[in-house]
């Protein structure tokens, strides 16, 4: 599904980024000690040299609320003016109620509609044309999107061929209505290729294998065939970058910054090479995150800002792919402040 704007007045403006991690790091080195594996082996393989673990008392919930907190004081808004709040998470506080409800009356944001997206990896990408949706159509001035993981407590840490991608976090954005002297968000591009369902996800909990029944233990964590998932990511990257550039009438020559997925790094050297991509124009932070599955994207936003990467005005180029199998990218503007 490729959506782009036409004649569309008002503008859904990305306004403000944050986001949070918890304290504990991980190491590789760390690993070496409980798993057959080393330092070596990891970043060769994944680029990660790092990632930050969730604290026994921190949640899903915990992160995010965190995060809406950072991005509430940058905005400098009243949470009582937010329409909408959308938590993108593959690791939510509960099935039910919505992570975004448990966040919504711990930051106050009492006015807002409450609900969880559920694609992944690819979640943040997909909550921003939601937010967008619901802006451009007038039925929302102020949407707050979280993408918020703990990605550890369905983890196998016996499983070195998983157990070492993945960190905790929490990332998101502030996107609010403007009018015509913004550009905004240019152009989404999302899809989904069911068929690989069974390549990426966590089997127990859902009502085709139900907690109350008899199960493997093995059937709670998470499972990925990395082969399959390899093969999907480095062509879907690809792929969904040349479409919301072809839709858009944009090229890579016109993008300020390309923040793809931070899954692994020889995903996105691959794709830098292919598209033919100025490496000083891309962020990465997977070796010091890790995978952080719908907070990934956000969390690569946040830090290009704190480093002065990314600047008022800048286009951006996001781009994410995980469990469903999904994708989605979006192309938009930064503006932060009145133009």
């Amino acid at each position: 599904m490729i959506t782009t704007r036409d004649g569309i007045r008002a503008r859904a403006r990305l306004h403000t980024i944050g986001a949070y991690v918890p304290e504990r790091v991980m190491t590789n080195a760390d690993f070496e000690q409980i798993l057959e594996t080393s330092d070596e082996w990891i970043v060769s393989r994944t680029g990660i040299r790092q990632r930050h673990i969730a604290a026994e008392d921190q949640t899903t919930a915990s992160l995010g609320e965190a995060c809406a907190r950072d991005i509430i004081e940058r905005a400098g808004i009243d949470p009582m003016d937010i329409d909408i709040l959308i938590v993108a998470t593959a690791t939510p506080e509960y099935l039910f109620p919505s992570t975004a409800c448990v966040i919504q009356e711990r930051i106050g944001a009492m006015r807002a509609a409450c609900y969880d997206s559920l694609a992944a990896c690819s979640g943040f990408v997909y909550a921003l044309g939601q937010a967008n949706a619901y802006i451009e159509s007038g039925m929302a001035k102020t949407v707050l999107v979280l993408g918020a993981e703990t990605l550890s407590r369905i983890a196998d840490f016996n499983d070195r061929s998983t157990a070492i991608l993945f960190g905790d976090a929490a990332a998101g954005a502030l996107i609010v209505a403007g009018d015509e002297t913004y550009t905004g968000f240019l152009g989404f591009e999302l899809g989904a290729d069911g068929t690989g369902a069974k390549d990426l996800g966590v089997k127990v909990g859902g009502s085709a294998c139900p907690a109350n029944r008899p199960h493997e233990r093995s059937d709670e964590f998470l499972f990925m065939n990395g082969r399959e998932v390899f093969k999907f990511a480095t062509r879907v990257i690809i792929d969904s970058t040349r479409r919301v550039l072809d839709a858009t009438g944009l090229t890579m020559d016109d993008i300020d910054l390309f923040v793809p997925h931070q899954a692994n790094t020889r995903i996105i050297d691959h794709a830098v090479e292919k598209l033919g991509i100025d490496p000083a124009k891309v962020v990465v932070n997977v070796d010091r995150y890790g995978n952080t599955s719908s907070a990934s994207v956000p969390l690569a936003l946040a830090e290009a800002r704190d480093q002065g990467r990314l600047k008022p005005g800048d286009l951006i180029l996001m781009i994410a792919f995980g469990g469903g199998l999904t994708w989605g990218s979006s192309i938009v503007r930064y503006e932060p402040e009145a133009a």
